[in-house]
This record gives structure tokens, C-alpha cells and sequence, in this order.
């Protein structure tokens, strides 16, 4: 996504595009990492000196309460972020931290919720160690 279409979608979602907002949704949506808000500000505050974390982790919330990203709590230490919006859950590897997506299907959604319940969203965490951890 430009940072064109980006500030549209901002827009479209009633969020001023300021330079912060283009560039934490940007780099979220390039990298696919799921990182903490220390890790977003070490990436971007070369780029922008006038970004301070609490920036960052602000402008996270504004991103996720307008449903444009996801706030990943699996880490009890530390929140996570993630502009992959489409239903899936998340596999954090014991051994080296990462975290990795895996597809959630309706149906698994369905066989996991309470009989009589239609789930719409859910939030699937799983810790474990990862291939590349059990090859070394």
C-alpha cells in the first residue's frame, strides 16, 4: 500500500493522517513481524528524530481502536502489533520469541465457540517452538 492510499484509508476512517500515523501503519503493513512498540520506534525514529515511544505506542492505540491493526497480547511482557486484519491466529515460538501467523477457517471458529454461538472474530494463541528453533 502507498503512503497515498494510506492516508485515504486514514481518512476514510476518520483519522487525521499525520506523518506519524502513514509511517507506523506503513511499516507495520511492510513488515509482517508483529513488533512491540519499542521495536516500531527504533525503526522509524532514524527516519523521524522527532518520533518519542510514547508516540509510537499512542499512535498504535489510535491505528487499533479504528480496527486498522491488532494489538497481540500473547506475551504477557509486552504488547505486540499487526496490520494483518484477516482472520488467523498466532504462533509464538518459546525458543527464539518471533511470533508467526497461522489460518484460523470459520469453521474451526465455529467448532471451538459454545454450541448455539456465532463466532465473528477470535483471538487464537498458541506458544510452542518454531521449525527453525527444533532444526539447531
Amino acid at each position: 500500500m502507498t503512503k497515498q492510499e494510506i492516508t485515504s484509508l486514514l481518512r476514510t476512517r476518520g483519522i487525521q493522517p499525520t506523518q506519524q500515523r502513514i509511517a507506523v501503519l506503513d511499516y507495520l503493513q511492510t513488515h509482517r513481524t508483529h513488533p512491540t512498540a519499542d521495536t516500531l520506534y527504533r525503526a522509524l525514529v532514524e527516519e523521524f528524530p522527532t518520533f518519542s515511544r510514547t508516540t509510537v505506542y499512542n499512535t498504535a492505540r489510535t491505528l487499533a481502536k479504528a480496527g486498522l491493526i491488532r494489538v497481540i497480547t500473547i506475551d504477557a511482557e509486552e504488547q505486540r502489533f499487526d496490520a494483518g486484519m484477516e482472520q488467523h491466529g498466532h504462533f509464538r515460538c518459546t525458543d527464539c520469541g518471533s511470533i508467526f501467523d497461522f489460518p484460523i477457517s470459520q469453521q474451526a471458529m465455529q467448532n471451538l465457540s459454545p454450541a448455539s454461538y456465532t463466532p465473528v472474530t477470535m483471538e487464537v494463541y498458541a506458544t510452542g517452538v518454531c521449525p527453525h528453533c527444533q532444526q539447531q
